[in-house]
């Protein structure tokens, strides 16, 4: 499984999990059981699966002030499953360049999102992206 594809899986997780209210790790092992027995990307899954359970507040208030006047109860499930998975890449995880983690994002959001879901994430992926490099200066 190419990261692209455990990006896919991990965006439906946290969908489930979302409108399931259930991120505990029970819930986690019955998707995986179900859907990702065979992963080649574990330890990708695990780090950041990690990242969005530890710092989901974080997240998800990055995630609110770079949306303007969108509160998250009014973002579609997906676009903001697809946005935790790319803000905890961007805030979290060094290695992972931020156009990758962005482009991906916008590709997933494009494929499971509606019409306006690519450019809904890229505007506040990109606000994101700004203020982190904007804070490391």
């Amino acid at each position: 499984m190419r990261r692209s594809e455990a990006r896919k899986h991990l965006m439906q997780m946290l969908f489930e999990m979302e409108t399931q209210g259930d991120y505990s790790q029970k819930a986690r092992d019955r998707y995986e059981a179900n859907f990702m027995e065979t992963s080649g990307q574990r330890e990708y899954l695990d780090r950041v699966y990690g990242a969005v359970c530890a710092h989901l507040q974080e997240i998800d208030e990055t995630i609110e002030k770079a949306s303007d006047r969108w509160k998250l109860s009014r973002m579609a499930k997906v676009d903001l499953a697809v946005l935790r998975i790319a803000a905890a890449e961007l805030l979290y995880m060094d290695d992972i360049p931020d156009p990758a983690a962005i482009n991906e994002a916008v590709e997933l959001a494009k494929t499971y999102g509606s019409e306006e879901s690519g450019r809904f994430v890229n505007g506040i992926l990109g606000k994101i992206a700004k203020r982190k490099h904007a804070e490391d200066e």
